[in-house]
């Protein structure tokens, strides 16, 4: 079936259009933005049960963009007076008037910026889901979660606890400028198996996931995914520290996206480039990686939960090649920092929701597969570690540092897994060092979107991302 557009938005868009024919008296350029988000959060374990419709996603409001006079401004609302829209309209002018007036006088802090382009188009897009997170059966999907949490903690005498965890949303965003009329509904899912394991005093958590551009019905697979969460978790519980050095290692596809989201996902957001903030920008056009490295971002570039058709500017999504056979060809970019830099947006402008502003982010972030195979790559290996499990990552785009935390490293000698496991593993480097280090990429690559980023330590939105499995050196520890 397709996701259904907004009944709510389809009933405030005559409203919201005498709004901006208002605005677009007073104003050079004028964008608004709506969104009405559902969804459902269902997280069971033998001691939980949490059920709510609420997700990292979910929203409903309009935010509205104006441009006079080289400054913009934006003012949010979630009220809509369908019979006093020109008070409406006279009420947004005085304050949108006054921010104006404070961005004028705040000279050399502001950015001068040109108007935003607003080239005709119309784009009506409803993607395939097999059903509607509002639509499912809430008692169903408890007894679902459920019987897997009892099944986790029937697959080992070390599990003390197992939960099962499932979310859904269903997006639906308009946006609306004097030229441009578009609407888009689509249906991510996300789910996830968490075994906690104990022994000889010690605690390990083992993380399974599953996400995609689906409905609830994603959720008929987590079952799948404990026998891998349960045994990962044995392994754990019999992992030592590692002595720290620098290692052939190879990272498993969820690991090359999360080398690809922290090094060369922040790096070259181009909002970033600015103020001056990140190295990236002195390497456009100059090697960054050895010739296996080539790397796309963009929301259609994949098909997970941020595979939208239009940003949160009103640009149509795109494929970008950051990386080209080891040359860093472009960063990403929103709509703004495009206009400042003289560049082109990449439909790259996302907003945490309709009360937070733009910034450049991610979508899918991917390197590319290559021809070898995972068994060759492993057998090259006189002594170093096969790298696996998400735990988190950082990066300073200035500096280009990069630090990834994993839950283990599978240790290798002479050409084989020798069944020595250690954890956790925290890799550490220089990005350019870490991607020229690169010699040997699989056949495969995959994609993994059930994780969050935020911009600094706020501002959190769903991406993706993934890769194959990729042989370099690292400093680990």
């Amino acid at each position: 079936m397709k996701a259904p557009f907004s009944l709510f938005l389809d009933d405030i868009t005559p409203y919201l259009k005498e709004l901006l024919g208002l605005l677009n008296q007073r104003y050079e350029y004028v964008s608004i933005l709506s969104t009405d988000s559902t969804g459902l959060n269902v997280s069971i374990s033998q001691h939980q049960k949490s059920v709510s419709n609420e997700t990292m996603t979910t929203e409903r409001g309009t935010v509205i963009r104006v441009y006079r006079d080289g400054c913009y401004s934006e003012y949010a609302l979630n009220t809509y007076d369908r019979d006093h829209v020109g008070e409406t309209a006279d009420k947004i002018t005085k304050i949108l008037d006054e921010q104006l007036e404070i961005l004028k006088e705040a000279g050399g802090s502001v950015y001068e910026t040109g108007k935003l382009s607003d080239e005709p188009l119309e784009l009506f897009v409803e993607k395939e889901c097999g059903c509607l997170p509002e639509d499912a059966d809430i008692r169903e999907i408890v007894e679902k979660l459920s019987a897997v949490s009892d099944k986790g903690m029937t697959m080992s005498e070390n599990i003390i606890e197992c939960m099962a965890r499932a979310q859904s949303t269903h997006v639906n965003k308009l946006f609306l400028t004097k030229n441009r009329y578009l609407r888009q509904s689509y249906v991510y899912s996300e789910g996830s198996v968490v075994a906690i394991m104990a022994k000889d005093g010690q605690n390990k958590i083992a993380v399974e996931g599953i996400s995609g551009l689906k409905g609830p019905e994603l959720f008929d697979s987590l079952a799948d995914l404990l026998p891998k969460a349960v045994a990962f978790g044995e392994d754990l519980l019999k992992s030592e520290r590692i002595v720290p050095g620098e290692y052939e290692v190879i990272a498993t596809p969820e690991i090359s996206g999360l080398i690809a989201h922290e090094a060369f996902g922040h790096g070259v957001e181009m909002d970033m480039f600015v103020k001056g903030r990140a190295l990236g920008s002195e390497y456009i056009g100059k090697r960054v990686g050895s010739d296996l490295v080539t790397m796309h971002e963009g929301a259609l570039c994949a098909e997970d939960v941020t595979s939208y058709a239009f940003d949160d500017e009103g640009t149509l999504a795109g494929d970008v090649i950051e990386i080209d056979r080891g040359i860093l060809k472009t960063g990403i970019c929103d709509a703004l920092s495009a206009l400042r830099l003289g560049t082109q947006p990449t439909g790259n402008g996302k907003r945490e929701n309709y009360e937070h502003k733009v910034y450049t982010r991610m979508t899918n972030t991917i390197f590319d597969a290559g021809n070898d195979k995972v068994e060759d790559m492993i057998a090259s290996i006189s002594h170093g570690y096969l790298l696996e499990g998400v735990e988190s990552g950082m990066e300073d785009p200035k500096h280009w540092g990069i630090q990834c935390i994993m839950a283990c490293g599978r240790e290798i000698k002479d050409g084989k897994l020798t069944g020595k496991v250690v954890s956790p593993v925290i890799m550490t480097g220089y990005v350019p060092d870490l991607l020229n280090n690169i010699t040997m990429a699989s056949g495969e690559a995959k994609v993994f979107g059930t994780g969050g980023c935020g911009k600094g330590h706020k501002e959190w939105v769903k991406v993706s991302d993934g890769g194959p499995y990729l042989k370099t050196k690292a400093r680990l520890g």
